[in-house]
């Protein structure tokens, strides 16, 4: 029974230790691709593991439900000598976290900014920003992409003269049937059907849902119980509350609340990432210009959100942040700073509080958990 106990003790930490994948923009010096760190639940400390795969720009990732692949948007404006980005395949190792290189396809749409791996991880969506498409990929039995199957142009554009001149894919979230594609050029949200065992997209009936006029969709989270849809404007910083459904998709909006503090002054501020916690009852976007993460209270039944606090988030830029798979801790990606900061995260309330945890890594953009 003893030496039961050593060994117990010997793994706790181990196995409290998950790896987390870094992308990034490689335009500044020190950023050559994805990084990876351990991050140990039980204490929120981060331990650097190093490159694990040099590619250009890798500023989105998504793992495949297996576990074994990971995919990665390369935001560019040109691939191969053509205008567009590209999507690049790895195979992981699952004790070390290295990766290795599988395959680079074109995206079919120039700066890919997103992508999203379906349920049975056989399909990869990709959104192009400067490309105003959405396109989908196979992914075959190896983990290897297949060239796309389906690009779904946008067209139109938005008020916003500076901003939405035209089309501007920034997401895709699959919700069981639907698949929904922020577009912030033209203030939809676009509705698809996806066939993963084709990985094709086709457009959904009714083909989109509007928010208001100049707002400017960016990021999405849907409720737990898929009554409500939070939508994130990047240029106003402000979250929209929309009707559900899950066959039909978005409706009205029910209503709009900033994310910033009453005294906020200043005009240059954009929002970047908004995440439901795992009980619905916090939401949380980022605010990059102000450097905070916004922390909102979630009436359950009226889909009600009222902000409850901005944070600092430890650095500049916070381009990303995300909840740890305990949901005890929330890490956010501080691009211009170079940095992740790791916040404690109130069971009862949602509130955040700094770890003290900065882990220094080259304009970081997401982060991805080895599940």
């Amino acid at each position: 029974m003893k030496v039961v106990a050593v060994i117990a003790m010997a793994l706790a930490p181990a196995l409290s230790a998950q790896i987390l994948y870094v992308g990034a923009y490689t335009n500044v010096p020190d950023s050559k691709g994805i990084q990876a760190f351990r991050f140990d639940a039980a204490t929120g400390k981060l331990t650097p593991l190093g490159l694990m795969a040099e590619t250009t720009s890798p500023s989105f990732l998504a793992i495949a439900p297996s576990g074994r692949f990971l995919y990665a948007v390369n935001e560019t404006d040109t691939f191969q000598g053509k205008p567009g980005g590209a999507v690049s395949a790895f195979a992981i190792d699952r004790a070390t976290g290295k990766l290795t290189f599988l395959n680079q396809v074109a995206s079919k749409g120039a700066a890919p900014c997103h992508i999203a791996i379906d349920a049975t991880g056989k399909a990869a969506l990709v959104a192009n920003y400067n490309g105003g498409n959405f396109s989908s990929f196979p992914i075959l039995a190896d983990g290897k992409l297949g060239e796309a199957a389906s690009v779904m142009q946008d067209t139109g554009s938005g008020p916003n003269k500076a901003r939405q001149a035209g089309p501007h894919a920034h997401q895709m979230v699959i919700a069981g049937n639907l698949v929904l594609g922020a577009d912030l050029g033209t203030d939809h949200l676009q509705l698809f059907h996806l066939d993963a065992a084709t990985a094709t997209l086709t457009a959904a009936t009714p083909a989109f849902a509007a928010t208001d006029p100049g707002f400017g969709p960016r990021h999405m989270a849907i409720s737990g119980d898929k009554k409500f849809i939070y939508v994130l404007s990047e240029m106003k910083a402000a979250v929209a509350t929309m009707d559900y459904d899950p066959v039909k998709g978005p409706g009205k909006v029910l209503a709009t609340v900033s994310a910033l503090p009453d005294d906020f002054k200043g005009s240059n501020n954009t929002a970047a990432e908004i995440m439901l916690d795992g009980k619905g009852r916090t939401l949380y976007s980022s605010n990059r210009g102000h450097n905070s993460i916004a922390v909102f209270s979630v009436d359950a039944k009226t889909g009600t959100l009222k902000l409850t606090a901005n944070v600092p988030s430890g650095g500049r830029t916070p381009r990303y942040f995300t909840l740890d798979p305990t949901g005890r801790w929330l890490l956010a990606a501080n691009q211009d700073s170079n940095n992740i900061t790791v916040f404690r995260v109130d069971q009862s309330t949602g509130a955040l509080t700094p770890s003290g945890e900065v882990a220094q890594t080259g304009a970081p953009v997401d982060i991805a958990f080895l599940k």
